[in-house]
């Protein structure tokens, strides 16, 4: 589930919170890139018509050997990179500095460094050219002719390069915006799939370029155009299910499979089936997943702040998420169906909703969540350490008295008191320190560290709840010299905090 993102807050209690949202799209539009309603083009008559578009879709399901893109754009004649590189590397500001009163000056001020610099500049200066000469053109062949263009035609990638080199190297949003909405344009004009990974991974990149400038408004109106055209899709794929139009191999009945061009290169398993639509229902249904994930962390964002609206669109990523394993589970799995979502993406979709939760206080939702999010985490990585802190300080600063149409408790079964939620919040914090300090090798990320000295600066608050202060400050201690050795400033102020409130309470007491 994609780069991560580290956030530090304090719970109602004043419990040191550590999360991390997870993005589970691998990789849009008022804009003008709004793509054409899905529903008018799979309504009933039409949509046999748009299946068997949607079949003879150009490969792109993360299969690139059956791709009908085989043709990488043509490289740059030679002409065009030297031309690029004499407007890039001038010498004539090294030049000019050795020149009539220049050079003069240099050689009466130091004489024999003047002859020694002499003698070695020229070599110097070649090896140099050469060295940044190589390094362009590796630059050039490794990023620009890398799959992510490749797998477009050529008229495509040529487009996504200039709207990818406004967007990152040369900023101007004027003009990339431009460029993207010129290559969307020549997706559609090129009949490719609105669904192929390489047009979503397109609109997601898209709508992650207007996040980056601050357009957030722009963002989330892209992605909402995009989740809405996938569920479309979605839905009327499984109606064609329900009317008894799609067969047991998962394709539309009475529509041939298109066979593989003669002139794709033969590969040692090109003897793949394409995508069949159970295939094609699986890819898409995950994308909406993480998408609704995505704009659940952009609606809470303090340029947006739209907390009802991420509430909506997480728990409508969990739910979807449950039920698609609750129906395999029921009816098995169809063929070509392929695998459903990771654990780790699973787990990212229930953290986010917990963590959701456990900002608006409702710490009684979020610990389930938590907890699921944890049996689904890997058992020894940095992560499933952040997991237990966040379940510690859910049960630690949990109600004992929570609305009953709320409560989980099965009938007939009391709920903990508070002591027994503090016992049981002081042993996940105990078990994300010692899994935070087990890790080694290279699964060990600064995420450890952090989470180590999170866990500590718990126990201490965990302490203080107890009233047991000689504790608490001796936890407060080991966090805070924890994380001075680590360069952690929240963990420093949260440590400080606590040890300030510990000593106050502690002559308080007296």
């Amino acid at each position: 589930m994609s780069a991560t993102r580290l956030l530090s807050a304090r719970g109602a209690q004043g419990l040191q919170r550590w999360q991390c949202a997870h993005s589970l799209w691998t990789h849009q539009v008022s804009l003008g890139c709004t793509p054409r309603p899905v529903a008018s083009r799979l309504a009933s008559a039409e949509h046999i018509a748009v299946a068997r578009l949607q079949q003879k879709r150009y490969q792109s399901s993360g299969d690139e050997r059956g791709s009908n893109f085989q043709t990488k754009p043509e490289p740059p004649t030679l002409k065009t990179l030297l031309r690029a590189l004499r407007q890039s590397f001038s010498l004539r500001p090294l030049m000019g500095a050795f020149r009539g009163q220049s050079l003069r000056r240099l050689f009466r001020q130091s004489p024999e460094e003047m002859v020694y610099d002499t003698d070695f500049c020229e070599s110097d200066s070649l090896t140099c050219i050469g060295a940044v000469v190589v390094y362009v053109i590796y630059t050039y062949f490794s990023y620009f002719q890398s799959e992510q263009f490749t797998r477009f035609p050529p008229a495509i990638a040529k487009t996504l390069r200039r709207a990818l080199y406004y967007s990152n190297y040369a900023p101007d949003p004027t003009l990339a915006l431009k460029y993207y909405k010129i290559a969307l344009e020549q997706c559609e004009q090129h009949a490719l799939d609105p669904f192929s990974d390489e047009v979503l991974g397109l609109k997601i990149q898209l709508a992650a370029w207007l996040e980056k400038i601050g357009s957030f408004q722009n963002s989330t109106e892209v992605l909402e155009a995009l989740l809405r055209d996938c569920r479309r899709w979605v839905d009327k794929m499984e109606e064609a299910v329900r009317n008894g139009q799609v067969d047991k191999s998962g394709n539309l009945i009475g529509v041939p499979v298109p066979a593989r061009a003669p002139t794709e290169a033969v590969a040692p398993d090109a003897d793949v089936p394409p995508e069949n639509l159970w295939g094609k229902r699986t890819r898409v249904l995950g994308k909406c997943v993480g998408i609704s994930v995505k704009l659940g962390e952009l609606y809470v964002d303090e340029h947006v702040l739209k907390g009802e609206q991420a509430g909506e669109r997480l728990v409508w990523a969990v739910e979807t998420v449950l039920k698609e394993l609750q129906r395999r589970q029921a009816q098995g799995v169809h063929e070509g169906e392929g695998d459903w979502m990771s654990p780790e993406q699973i787990g990212g979709a229930l953290e986010a909703l917990a963590n959701h939760y456990e900002s608006k206080s409702q710490h009684y939702l979020a610990a389930p969540l938590y907890l699921q999010a944890l049996t689904l985490s890997p058992p020894k990585s940095c992560h499933t350490a952040v997991l237990m802190n966040n379940l510690a300080i859910s049960l630690a600063q949990q109600p004992v008295d929570v609305p009953a149409e709320l409560q989980t408790t099965p009938a007939g079964q009391s709920r903990p008191s508070r002591s027994t939620l503090l016992k049981n919040a002081r042993q996940w914090a105990l078990q994300a320190h010692a899994t935070s300090t087990k890790v080694t090798g290279e699964e060990r990320t600064p995420e450890c560290d952090e989470a180590c000295a999170v866990a500590l600066c718990n126990l201490g608050e965990i302490a203080a709840m107890t009233g047991d202060m000689e504790e608490a400050k001796k936890r407060f201690k080991e966090s805070l010299g924890l994380s001075k050795r680590i360069a952690f400033p929240e963990g420093i102020n949260q440590a400080q905090d606590g040890l300030a409130a510990a000593s106050i309470q502690t002559k308080t007491n007296v």
